[in-house]
């Protein structure tokens, strides 16, 4: 992240709590015109602010979230209905939709897929129409979809992610990078609703390492797909034992 969108945020947050810049000044030993002036230029060292930091009891933390959600509201949350529709009829532009948000450079989706660079570059126009993707001169693509991007609830793509999910859970989940964790609890509703924020906290950090690991070549990352699912639910064949059954909603 550059400094200019940490001063930005910077802003966004003295105003937010209330700070004029007199109280800045006098915080860090400077004079207030200087402070505006700073500011205003976005002419800041990373030591001057740690000093305003310091000095208005405003985190690190606190600019990088007013920062992301910032970058965030430019970038898409969700496709139409309609935009998903054609990514699912279209193995070819769902295959590049997915090496997109995996973030892989045109020439590792070239040498992963069976696409010649006419029809790849055709397939990444589709994307940047529809605002997932931006393809920049070069064939370099930049992903366009913010950090709280999701697939329509039960839409074209959902839906077609629950079709696979027997070969999903077909796996014995003994390999390498494998795992599945089945605990059966009983739970308030509200308890529930605290787990299902952690739930979605771990989707985070899980989107989270996938940006971190970008660093490595393709052929040390390796596909894995993380589903996190909760819900009121016993197995059928239980359900005729129990003396009222329609307790199970």
């Amino acid at each position: 992240m550059q400094t200019t969108q940490l001063v930005d945020a910077l802003k966004r947050e003295l105003k937010a709590r209330g700070i004029n810049y007199a109280t800045v000044a006098e915080g860090i030993g400077m004079s207030e015109a200087t402070v505006k002036r700073m500011l205003s230029t976005r002419n800041l060292t990373l030591e001057r602010l740690d000093e305003i930091l310091e000095a208005t009891g405003i985190k690190l933390q606190d600019l990088l979230r007013v920062s992301l959600a910032d970058e965030d509201s430019k970038l898409i949350s969700e496709l139409t209905d309609k935009q998903e529709r054609e990514i699912v009829a279209n193995p070819a532009l769902f295959a590049t939709a997915v090496a997109c948000m995996n973030l892989m450079r045109f020439e590792e989706i070239l040498d992963l897929y069976a696409l010649t660079e006419a029809q790849l570059v055709a397939m990444l126009t589709k994307l940047d129409k529809m605002g997932l993707i931006e393809l920049l001169p070069g064939n370099r693509i930049r992903v366009k979809v913010a950090r709280t991007f999701r697939w329509i609830p039960n839409g074209p793509i959902m839906q077609f992610f629950r079709i696979q999910a027997q070969e999903y859970f077909s796996s014995s989940f003994h390999g390498t990078g494998e795992k599945l964790i089945l605990v059966n609890s009983m739970l308030t509703r509200a308890t529930i609703e605290k787990f299902i924020e952690r739930m979605q906290e771990m989707a985070r950090d899980f989107s989270r390492l996938h940006s971190e690991d970008t660093k490595y070549p393709i052929d040390k990352r390796h596909a894995h797909s993380l589903i996190l699912a909760v819900r009121p639910w016993e197995p059928s064949t239980l359900r005729p034992l129990r003396r009222r059954p329609d307790q199970v909603r």
